[in-house]
């Protein structure tokens, strides 16, 4: 049975921010680098889960690590080393925390965007279809079905938003507002390319990644792939020989969680409700098969 990780505890370092699902700190004398541990928290309607998911975060980390790799012609990335005896000293003595689900990254200034590519009509982009056939400035074309492929995958950015509260979708005019024309373009580039490059490899696996959302930080002027990357958590996967246009579809990922939820009488705020046993084991087995699917040779 794996031991589920709640909540880390480091005392020796600087805990900067507990965020919904991972753990960030400060290591005294490396100012800038960080350590990321992902825990086994998982959220949904940006609300904390009160019960872990084991595992989970090993998961996120070994997925992350994959894309990393795969994807670092495109962008550099803040990746250091995720092996705990490259870590500062300091760090070793929380090994049993550490090991399998944490990274020593670089620190980067944090782009205020969350970078969001969709190839599929679905979520919220499809509710919102329904009822207007333009979204997010994009003029979509008639009569598509739920699940449908777009002609071209589309970055559609978010504002970030502080925990607890939901990011706002703005359009990539406003995004060049924020933070400048130049630079609002070549986040835009890279993230279609990754997109791509992600979904092609994804499909040669058996998965669909209808959408996914990345993170971006700057340093020197240069710009970094941080944070997770084409995890469960922050995309949606759907098994290939499943696909069915004209519905939602089974998935890869925690949407089968947010069912549950939606199906109960919950009004989407704290406190969360209570999660049967059977939810959790089977959000745990899609997320490990997410990952042995992509991780597959």
């Amino acid at each position: 049975m794996i031991n589920a990780v709640t909540e880390t505890n480091l005392p020796d370092l600087h805990l900067l921010h507990r965020g919904k699902v991972r753990d960030m700190y400060e290591i005294p004398g490396h100012e800038d680098k960080l350590l990321m541990i992902a825990t086994d928290r998982i959220s949904a309607y940006d609300v904390v889960m009160k019960e872990p998911v084991p595992g989970k975060g090993r998961v996120l980390t070994q997925i992350s690590l994959f894309w990393f790799a795969l994807l670092a012609d495109i962008v550099p990335n803040h990746l250091l080393s995720a092996t705990v005896d490259d870590y500062p000293e300091i760090c070793h003595q929380y090994r049993d925390q550490l090991e399998g689900r944490s990274m020593l990254v670089r620190r980067t200034k944090v782009m205020p965007i969350e970078c969001i590519v969709r190839g599929y009509l679905s979520g919220s982009f499809w509710s919102a279809y329904q009822k207007n056939t333009t979204v997010c400035g994009f003029v979509l074309p008639q009569g598509m079905q739920e699940s449908d492929k777009f002609p071209d995958p589309l970055f559609t950015p978010s504002t970030k938003a502080e925990q607890g509260l939901h990011d706002e979708n703005i359009s990539v005019a406003r995004m060049e507002e924020l933070i400048g024309k130049d630079v609002a373009q070549k986040m835009a580039g890279i993230s279609i390319q990754l997109y791509k490059t992600a979904a092609e490899y994804a499909r040669s696996k058996g998965i669909i990644i209808a959408d996914t959302k990345f993170e971006l930080g700057m340093v020197d002027g240069e710009l970094l792939l941080i944070d997770e990357v084409l995890t469960p958590d922050s995309s949606r996967f759907w098994p290939l020989d499943e696909y069915t246009p004209g519905k939602g579809q089974p998935s890869f990922d925690k949407q089968f969680l947010r069912d549950y939820l939606s199906s109960l009488d919950w009004d989407k705020q704290p406190p969360p409700p209570v999660l049967p046993q059977e939810i959790l084991d089977k959000t745990q087995a899609r997320y490990e098969e997410a990952q042995r699917k992509i991780l597959s040779k």
